[in-house]
């Protein structure tokens, strides 16, 4: 018991916990303002979250009789769980990623229980480890060929992420917390990005981020070289800092690739959308002790601004099913609603430099693992 106290008072004396304590909330706030006083827009009548019994909506024929195939990172729990059980009640294929084979097991079988119809595929993938992303793509293939399905995908959820207390280095040498919540994605959309190029349906990409992101009000000197070291250097670990960077340079990268597919002209056969679930009960805050995660549950239920799982996932969704001319949006508060994200968020310059740095340490890291993907498609081994 002492030893729980003593945790839980060394993160009450920390600058990063009233950060997380007093500015996220604000943050929360300030987004359901924006939906109170009407800055929102709603292109299209938004889908129940409960699976219809008619299945997908959309026309199968343009996959040839055979079913999309959707990808969810950070399908083992919370939000990606949920977001994996109505997709596959909507007729989608739903290959899930995490990082654990039995709890992969365990949530197909949760699946399975409420829609034995539904079509599932695990692979156990680390997303803060650029070689395991590799090895997913490998076998992705792999099974796509021996199933008899179409090399494309036509929806990636990149879902997955931590709230992590202490500072951890990957095999990569990224911070843990970074990587999994932004690097890992980066490279997961580039590597995956000629198979939903390839879809015959229109395709869509849909990044996960957070209302945390409107506490950056400043960004470093983008490089690549700082944007691996940025976090490190201080002799208390800036988690909430950490997590706000890494749900704000992963909005960045939406809009980034939003102009880039515009550039290409690939829009609107292919979209991406940003998606904010707001505050949602998961097992995202387990590193926090519990004495304070539980208290900050308590508040955020009082004060009706935390929502399950099953409620939370309706701006995933939306966001999914939203029409293909719909890309580069940021989708909160379900309904099919979409508000304005933060002023830096639409810094052009600045997604641009984050962009570029990140394609520099995407091919470092390729280059190291000796391993080539070009835009159009075409990779090899050195």
């Amino acid at each position: 018991m002492a030893i729980v106290g003593g945790e839980t008072l060394k993160i009450l004396l920390t600058s990063a916990f009233w950060r997380m304590a007093i500015f996220w909330p604000m943050a929360l706030v300030y987004s359901y303002i924006l939906l109170f006083i009407g800055d929102t827009i709603t292109y299209f009548a938004p889908l129940p979250v409960s699976p219809p019994s008619g299945g997908f909506s959309s026309d199968e024929s343009l996959q040839k009789g055979k079913l999309p195939v959707c990808i969810v990172t950070g399908a083992t729990s919370g939000l990606g769980a949920e977001a994996s059980k109505v997709l596959a009640g909507k007729g989608f294929f739903v290959v899930l990623v995490g990082r654990s084979n039995g709890l992969l097991s365990e949530t197909m079988q949760e699946i399975k229980r409420h829609n034995n119809e539904a079509k599932l595929k695990a692979f156990a993938v680390d997303i803060s480890s650029i070689k395991s992303i590799i090895q997913f793509k490998s076998s992705l293939l792999e099974w796509l060929s021996e199933s008899g399905m179409d090399p494309s995908i036509q929806l990636l959820i990149n879902n997955a992420g931590i709230l992590a207390r202490t500072s951890r280095t990957t095999a990569d040498g990224y911070d843990q917390m970074m990587e999994t919540n932004y690097i890992g994605h980066f490279v997961l959309t580039n590597l995956l990005w000629p198979l939903l190029i390839k879809c015959n349906a229109p395709s869509r990409i849909v990044n996960v981020t957070s209302f945390t992101h409107r506490c950056v009000t400043k960004s470093p000197v983008l490089t690549a070289h700082n944007l691996r070291f940025c976090m490190s250097g201080f002799e208390n670990y800036p988690f909430s800092h950490t997590y706000e960077f890494t749900k704000f340079w992963l909005l960045l990268f939406s809009y980034e690739l939003h102009r880039k597919i515009c550039l290409m002209n690939y829009y609107p056969k292919v979209s991406i959308l940003a998606a904010d679930p707001g505050a949602v009960e998961t097992n995202i805050m387990r590193e926090i002790p519990k004495p304070i995660s539980k208290l900050a549950i308590a508040y955020l239920k009082q004060t009706r601004l935390l929502k399950t799982p099953q409620t939370g996932v309706s701006s995933i969704i939306d966001a999914a099913f939203a029409p293909p001319e719909i890309s580069g949006k940021y989708f909160f508060g379900g309904k099919g609603r979409m508000i304005q994200s933060s002023a830096l968020s639409y810094d052009s310059k600045l997604s641009k430099d984050l962009w570029d740095c990140s394609m520099v340490m995407f091919h470092e890291s390729m280059a190291r693992l000796k391993y080539s993907i070009d835009m159009d498609g075409a990779e090899r081994l050195f």
